[in-house]
């Protein structure tokens, strides 16, 4: 049998071991970039144009205006929220070529915004835009 000195024990003791510390932080991180690359944030996907002229939307579209009173107008009339969908829905079907503009105010609300834009959506037109000012 050997014998162990104080001076072998204090050398042992004066030492980490970070392999292990180390394997852990890097199995972490791939786990982190792993995972951050599948997450897909819920939003709105917008495209904007870069063209200095505005595009004036044309007669041969459905234009859906949206009020400072967040009022709904389609055809001149005003709209309940709850038949938005409706609405587009009947005018898609006498004209299905043509998109559907939504015309808001800058003093409308984006939540009423948005829920146009989802019976537009659920209506099943791809051809969805958002008319505004150059400059905005």
């Amino acid at each position: 049998m050997t014998r162990l000195n104080a001076a072998t024990l204090d050398d042992q003791d004066d030492q980490i071991n970070l392999t292990p510390l180390l394997d852990v932080v890097f199995i972490i991180l791939i786990f982190f970039i792993v995972t951050a690359s599948f997450i897909r944030e819920s939003g709105l996907e917008v495209n904007r144009s870069d063209d200095t002229l505005a595009l004036q939307p044309t007669a041969e579209a459905i234009l859906v205006s949206i009020d400072a009173n967040d009022d709904i107008w389609i055809e001149g009339q005003v709209v309940d929220r709850r038949a938005v969908r409706a609405h587009i829905v009947r005018l898609h079907s006498v004209n299905p070529d043509w998109p559907v503009v939504i015309e808001p105010q800058n003093a409308s609300t984006t939540e009423l915004l948005v829920a146009v834009l989802d019976a537009a959506k659920a209506s099943g037109i791809e051809n969805i835009s958002i008319a505004g000012e150059v400059g905005e």
